[in-house]
């Protein structure tokens, strides 16, 4: 036979009090409300040549062997 826990009871906070990225606890995105700051433009690398209109970027990364 299964025992279950009581509810214990929270009251609410009135709608509007907590701020948001408290109200979220997880990487989660929202409207235009994000719990986590996005990750910081990777700068480092060298720049290659002959990228033309390039779409996914002007920086090489990784061993140039």
């Amino acid at each position: 036979m299964a025992t279950y826990r009581n509810p214990t009871y929270k009251p609410l906070e009135p709608a509007g009090t907590m701020p948001v990225k408290e109200a979220l606890r997880a990487n989660v995105s929202v409207a235009n409300e994000r719990t986590n700051p996005y990750p910081e433009t990777k700068t480092s690398g060298i720049k290659i040549r002959g990228t033309g209109a390039a779409t996914k970027g002007v920086m090489a990364r990784g061993p140039m062997a």
